[in-house]
């Protein structure tokens, strides 16, 4: 009989350690070690995944590999299948995480009754719900279909019993955190659990050619709760984001082996579920109020549609003797970053002013693109001047105020002048490179601003 091991487990990274610790030394998570019952000779159905994936795999040289082409079949919501890079794959396997009531089982139910009509077999297996609950939101949201079948249980065995019997096109698990393997001794949600349960739905899923869908949880950060090798698995991670009091919702690609990462789909809340948006851009720009001073419209990518997003800035005199700095969907070391260079290279002195900067919708940008936008809203802000409503613009702002080019330049442009921006401003290079005759480009951050406001 194999000896038992007692391991303690960060619940955030899956990082091991013999003996309980207080602060993990890989992701620094304070307090999120839990004891568990280590077998080392166990054997679970995931121990084969790997081997399954490889079975017939040899080492060739790269020039004798043979494509393949993936076909790709509509889920029937557009903005999901634009998002994904043209739709759903035959065998993959996405992780869908997001917020309590933040409409993760809603979107899957009208998901599941969009594929149910288009002739897929959809298993749609609930942990946290019971039959009852999940007929009562189906019918209202109007997705009952003879082709989507319901099932509750949270014994991963069971579950697997069931999927291989009905052979599904389509399995939707709610959730990966409480459903649990007979075979482990830990319990539901832990980090050898939802290991466990994710490399044998992905078995399944690869055997069968099924497509699935996994939800998981967040942690109080918005992270995706568990080990890290939960994103390394799955083909696909997405994020469903929102702010409670607001009826939108934003779908982020934040991993896509079929298709690019870092699209977005849009959708509304409402009482008979998420209505798709199918312009994020106005979206995003709809209610801006142009006439005042602190705004500027950025055209931003991260996959291969760009989005223009509005960023405001408020720069008032502080009453606190550390002035605040304050950011909302942007990186705060940064804001920093910018207003330093303000100060030295532009002569806009905020010492002490208190600064804050937010992006409307609800979007995280974390590249540098956005620089150029930031540093001149806080300038508008702080002259009190608007700037032209025609205005777009984008670049990556350096220590010394000069403007660096960005990625997909031409792109951004193109959505820009889509949505009636007659003045693009641009790093001077891109508007070399472009000789367009709306984009306008500049070497330094002083004349930049000295052209605007």
């Amino acid at each position: 009989m194999a000896k038992k091991k007692t391991v303690y487990i960060c619940s955030e990274c899956g990082y091991q350690s013999g003996r309980w610790l207080g602060k993990c030394p890989s992701c620094g998570g304070w307090n999120t070690f839990t004891e568990e019952v280590e077998v080392p000779q166990v054997k679970t159905k995931s121990r084969n995944v790997l081997n399954f994936l490889s079975s017939n795999s040899k080492p060739i040289p790269i020039t004798q590999a043979e494509e393949v082409e993936y076909i790709r079949f509509p889920s029937g919501i557009k903005v999901f299948d634009n998002a994904l890079g043209g739709g759903l794959v035959k065998g993959q396997v996405a992780l869908i995480a997001g917020e309590p009531g933040i409409g993760k089982s809603t979107l899957l139910l009208q998901l599941s009754h969009s594929l149910a009509g288009e002739g897929k077999k959809v298993l749609y297996i609930s942990g946290e719900e019971s039959v009852n609950q999940i007929y009562l939101r189906a019918k209202r949201l109007g997705a009952l279909s003879d082709n989507l079948v319901v099932f509750s249980e949270t014994l991963l065995e069971r579950i697997e019993e069931v999927a291989e019997e009905l052979k599904p096109d389509i399995l939707i698990l709610d959730s990966v955190q409480t459903v649990f393997s007979g075979e482990l001794e830990s319990s539901a949600g832990s980090v050898s659990q939802v290991r466990e349960v994710t490399y044998r739905i992905t078995e399944f899923a690869k055997r069968n050619d099924a497509t699935a869908f996994v939800v998981g949880h967040v942690n109080k950060e918005g992270q995706i709760a568990g080990p890290k090798v939960l994103e390394h698995i799955v083909d696909t991670v997405l994020q469903f984001e929102g702010e409670r009091g607001s009826f939108y919702r934003i779908l982020k690609v934040v991993k896509n082996r079929f298709g690019p990462s870092g699209e977005v789909a849009v959708f509304k809340m409402t009482s008979f579920g998420l209505e798709e948006i199918p312009e994020p851009s106005a979206f995003f720009i709809s209610e801006r109020n142009a006439d005042r001073a602190g705004t500027v419209v950025f055209p931003y990518t991260e996959g291969t549609k760009p989005v223009l997003l509005e960023v405001q800035a408020l720069v008032l005199p502080s009453v606190y003797a550390t002035p605040q700095r304050r950011s909302e969907g942007f990186n705060p070391n940064r804001l920093n970053l910018i207003l330093a260079v303000l100060e030295k290279e532009a002569n806009i002195f905020l010492r002490d002013k208190d600064v804050f900067v937010n992006i409307v919708g609800g979007m995280e940008v974390d590249e540098p693109g956005i620089d150029a936008a930031v540093a001149l809203a806080i300038a508008s802000s702080a002259k009190n001047k608007p700037i032209p409503p025609d205005v777009a613009v984008f670049g990556e702002l350096g220590l010394t105020g000069e403007l660096r080019n960005v990625y997909f330049a031409e792109a951004r442009v193109k959505e820009a002048e889509r949505f009636g921006f007659n003045r693009i401003l641009t790093p001077k290079s891109v508007a070399q490179e472009l000789q367009n005759p709306k984009v306008e480009g500049y070497s330094h951050i002083r004349e930049l601003l000295e052209a605007v406001i």
